[in-house]
């Protein structure tokens, strides 16, 4: 019995060890493919756009829906937290620095890999089944330039875009419950959030959301090209590049900020 458990350990590291190395030889091959045809003007800057577009209409509300909870709970929990010690003049620094360096991104991260995760992973999973890759390289096209990398250039557009969008509405909500229900100045607030927040917290929080982007879209695509079984398979393709998607995130998010508090510490007014 155990060495039966211990065979189907071994393999499932295994397995693992090699679909992460999949991951990366994709992740490799579409930055490489991606210059190449920038040098050559043989982008796909038509399919990009699309493909970007597609990805704003999955997480451009979402994403507004949860900046204000997070602008707000940040606010709130950082707000009692500093009334309690006398401080609430610091509220506009704590809550804006919560949602730059590590709110925002994060939303971002779970948004693009949840929403756009599991549109990709769908999309080309169904492609996969219904044997289109397979077509594509008998034509001698290969698949990497022809769907991975439009949507690799997509989600590095979007994520930016979104992460910003969330850091707006998530500093905007925090300031009017900070205003409306904390008794903090506007005054008070925002000369605290001058103070304390720079524009390498603001770099940080975008390059962030780019990372989080890029894991999420090689995860997906790798795990949707990858889809076996019919129906099922992309259903298990789909649940499986969202789970991966937000476990890679929470992962690196963790390393990133190791190394942002090393190197970049918050700077005292």
């Amino acid at each position: 019995m155990r060495s039966v458990v211990r065979q189907n350990f071994a393999e499932t590291v295994v397995d693992a060890i090699r679909t992460f190395g999949r991951a990366v030889g994709m992740a490799e091959e579409s930055i490489t493919v991606a210059f190449g045809d920038m040098a050559r003007n043989r982008f796909q800057w038509r399919e990009t756009i699309i493909q970007a577009w597609r990805l704003i209409t999955v997480t451009a509300l979402p994403g507004l829906l949860m900046a204000i909870p997070f602008g707000v709970i940040v606010s709130v929990q950082v707000g009692n937290l500093i009334h309690t010690l006398g401080a609430d003049s610091l509220l506009g620094a704590t809550g804006g620095l919560g949602v730059i360096k590590q709110g925002a991104p994060m939303a971002t991260g779970f948004l693009l890999g949840g929403a756009g995760a599991a549109a990709i992973a769908a999309d080309l999973g169904a492609r996969t089944i219904r044997e289109e890759i397979d077509a594509l390289k008998t034509m001698g096209i290969n698949p990497i330039q022809r769907l991975v990398v439009p949507r690799m250039a997509a989600m590095l557009l979007v994520a930016p875009l979104l992460n910003i969008l969330i850091i707006f509405i998530g500093v905007l909500a925090g300031y009017v419950v900070a205003i409306g229900g904390q008794g903090v100045t506007p005054g008070s607030y925002w000369a605290t959030f001058g103070s304390f927040t720079t524009t390498a917290d603001v770099w940080v929080s975008l390059i962030k959301a780019l990372v989080f982007g890029f894991l999420v879209v090689i995860v997906a695509c790798q795990r949707g090209l990858e889809a076996r079984g019919g129906p099922r398979g992309v259903a298990d393709a789909v649940n499986a590049a969202v789970v991966l998607s937000v476990v890679s995130i929470v992962v690196v998010n963790l390393a990133i900020t190791q190394l942002t508090a090393m190197f970049l510490p918050t700077r005292l007014a």
